[in-house]
């Protein structure tokens, strides 16, 4: 299940890559009508289309048999008594002074609660949405809105704390015309959860109308999710002509674990793939929805490449902790591609079922499949007692973080815990998770009397990611090194990249064009980010065989080029199918001005800001777009509106706004505006910088020096702070 979305802090300039980190998967929701058009559209072209789950079943007994029943065969289904879990029988929840009720009249189901316009009212839901650990229901709003109610259903046992109804977001009230109250755009099932809940969904979206007349063509997640559609399986099947067509005329073949079976390596006694894993088909296809992605269009099925439709998040600071534990939630691909396991050849599969979603063996058997059981489930290896949770695999290797309230997750980055190298870094462990009432230092002391000469971690890129954030010297030599060690995983790789183009870091042009011809799309699209408006670089991922690719690349670089021209013109293409968002109305904006269509790019900008008039990056977009037609006046009228209706981003506001007063001559209101940027944000180095020298321009040298070496005591190793500071000190 989707989880509710926290609200995102923007720093930056519109781009594709900050739609990416908005969050794009939350919570749950559901459709409007149940037949695409597609299906129609493939019929009469001879194409694939889909036929429905149960047109498979009389073939495949048993898989249809072990899915019945599952969270994705009951992922999203419509309103019955048996569907709803929840009473419904006239409960009640009071949450910050506002009470809403939950009933049951003339058999359907009622909440009353306070509607878009800020008053009560009754509402009827219209699907169920998700089975365990917790249920929520989606309601209608005009425009073929559905929208996931956030006051949830605790499924759980009453011995567990379940059976009660809970907010989702216990700590907030947000009020109507907020993105995160049930009715704001952030709680919209269309958007945020339809295409991972259902099967062949189409958004359609239409921006004129700002209404979706969403179809699916089954409600919940069949086998066509993913095997993709099935119409020429089903004639291969009905003619019986084996070879008549590849692949039986499957659209997606899921065969990588075919007459596969895992050995003992002798030389190393380790568990081995009996042949090489060398596709990542299994792992795209459940990427498409366990994963922190953005969807780029929904004109792609299973049987495409992962990054042909979404865009997947690095380990990106906000989102992972820097040794690349989950923070927030980013769900499963991101952290397990980071396993040794998943260099080693694992799959998703190996370790689930994927038809009944359930582990392919119980507890710590399941790591029995492949690890010897008398040598990793004795007190020697984990020094606990036996039976004990800490006993358990899972307790050390993959510890759990709980979403929406009760979802307790496993971390799939299957990683040895390292409680000192942890605390250095401000990450969690395992060890300290449950010894709560002990430190780091002695859970690292137990571990090394138990493994004086422990074997290393596989993932060893923390304390270089942490040293970037945090400024240190060398730090960037350090991340550099990690984005071309070519035997870490290709996503510590790429987010290597990423950390250092969004800290300001010119990359080596020669690490750069390597990586532009790494066989992971991840690296490649890392590359093109890094390699701002570097031609020999990306020229090439202009025409890259992936989208995701191609898109980065159109945003690297913005030069007058015909193969620009067309991965730009792809780059518009996915912003319109996501103009549901204000974000990507906002990066639409963006796209348009480098194309020199000022008029254009304020339209899309100023209808961003019309979808949600707190959307603080849109007002920023839009003043920059004034202030690149010699337009202060406006620009300066956008970011006091900015100041007056954004949310978050006052620092970034008042900085722009500082700025527009200099280049207007009115120098008090600068200082006073960047001194406010500065203060909001101290370290943010180009604001502590930018202030810095608009003091001393205006004959305030001491004030200049004084915040100059505050800013230096909290950020020693900041080089760009002290070779300003000493030209102050030994200045005139």
């Amino acid at each position: 299940m989707r989880t509710h979305l926290r609200r995102q802090t923007f720093l930056r300039n519109a781009s594709f890559l900050f739609a990416v980190l908005l969050a794009l998967l939350t919570i749950a929701c559901a459709p409007k009508s149940n037949q695409s058009n597609s299906d129609t559209t493939a019929q009469t072209q001879n194409l694939a289309y889909f036929v429905g789950s149960e047109r498979c079943a009389s073939c495949h007994v048993a898989e249809h048999k072990a899915w019945q029943g599952s969270q994705h065969q009951l992922a999203m289904q419509h309103v019955s008594r048996s569907a709803v879990l929840a009473p419904f029988a006239g409960e009640s929840l009071n949450h910050h002074g506002k009470v809403t009720t939950f009933s049951t009249r003339d058999n359907q189901f009622i909440i009353h609660t306070e509607g878009p316009d800020g008053k009560p009212a009754d509402y009827t839901v219209k699907y169920v949405f998700g089975l365990s650990p917790l249920q929520q229901y989606l309601l209608e709003l005009p425009g073929g809105r559905l929208q996931a109610f956030t006051l949830a259903w605790d499924t759980r046992p009453a011995t567990s704390g379940g059976q009660r109804w809970f907010d989702l977001y216990p700590n907030e009230s947000y009020k109507a015309g907020d993105p995160l109250h049930w009715t704001g755009y952030q709680q919209n099932w269309n958007y945020m959860c339809a295409d991972c809940h259902s099967t062949n969904l189409r958004k359609n979206y239409d921006v004129a109308s700002n209404s979706f007349n969403t179809t699916w063509s089954e409600i919940s997640v069949g086998c066509e999710a993913c095997h993709g559609p099935a119409s020429q399986h089903l004639t291969w099947a009905q003619q019986g002509q084996p070879k008549s067509q590849p692949n039986k005329g499957l659209a997606h073949l899921l065969d990588e674990r075919a007459n596969v079976t895992w050995i003992r390596n002798t030389s190393t006694n380790q568990p081995q793939r009996s042949m090489a894993r060398t596709t990542s088909k299994e792992l795209d296809t459940c990427a498409r929805c366990h994963s922190r992605r953005l969807q780029l269009t929904d004109n792609v099925t299973a049987a495409a490449p992962l990054a042909q439709g979404f865009h997947v998040a690095l380990l990106d600071q906000g989102l992972y902790y820097p040794d690349g534990q989950m923070r927030d939630e980013v769900y499963n691909h991101g952290s397990f591609l980071q396993s040794r396991m998943h260099a080693a050849g694992v799959t998703c599969s190996d370790c689930h079922n994927p038809h009944t979603q359930q582990l392919r063996a119980p507890g710590d058997a399941v790591c029995a499949q492949c690890h010897e059981s008398g040598k990793y489930a004795s007190e020697k290896h984990h020094f606990h007692p036996q039976q004990s949770d800490g006993a358990r695999c899972a307790s050390c290797h993959m510890p759990t973080h709980t979403y929406m309230g009760v979802d307790n997750r496993h971390d799939h980055s299957l990683r040895i815990p390292q409680p000192a190298a942890s605390a250095k870094i401000g990450a969690p462990n395992a060890c300290t998770s449950c010894h709560n009432t002990r430190d780091s230092n002695w859970a690292q002391m137990i571990i090394n009397q138990h493994y004086p000469q422990a074997k290393a971690s596989y993932q060893t890129h923390g304390p270089v990611f942490a040293a970037l954030e945090r400024g240190e010297a060398g730090a960037s030599a350090q991340v550099m090194a990690v984005a071309q060690d070519t035997e870490l995983p290709a996503i510590i790789r790429a987010s290597a990249l990423r950390r250092l183009s969004l800290a300001g870091v010119t990359v080596d042009p020669t690490l750069l064009a390597k990586a532009a011809k790494d066989a992971d799309p991840l690296v490649r699209g890392a590359a093109a980010e890094a390699a701002i408006d570097n031609a020999a670089v990306l020229q090439p991922l202009l025409t890259d065989s992936v989208l995701s690719v191609r898109l980065l690349a159109s945003q690297a670089m913005r030069q007058e080029l015909d193969t620009w021209m067309k991965a730009n013109a792809e780059y518009i293409a996915v912003q319109r199918y996501n103009a549901d968002r204000p974000e990507a109305r906002a990066n639409l904006g963006s796209a348009l001005l480098a194309q020199q269509d000022i008029q254009g790019a304020q339209a899309a900008l100023q209808s961003a800001i019309k979808l949600d008039p707190g959307f603080s990056l849109a007002y920023l977009n839009l003043a920059d777009s004034y202030r690149a037609m010699g337009d202060e006046t406006n620009a300066e009228d956008t970011l006091r509106e900015a100041l007056r209706r954004g949310r978050d981003d006052i620092g970034p506001i008042q900085f722009a706004l500082g700025l527009s007063f200099v280049r207007q001559g009115k120098y008090a209101q600068a200082l006073a505006a960047l001194a406010e940027a500065n203060r909001r944000e101290p370290d943010n180095v180009q604001f502590t910088y930018t202030y810095a020298i608009a003091l001393h321009d205006r004959g305030q040298k001491q004030a200049a020096l004084s915040l100059l070496e505050k800013a230096v005591k909290r950020r020693p190793n900041e080089a760009q702070l002290i070779e300003l500071l000493q030209i102050y000190r030994n200045g005139p």
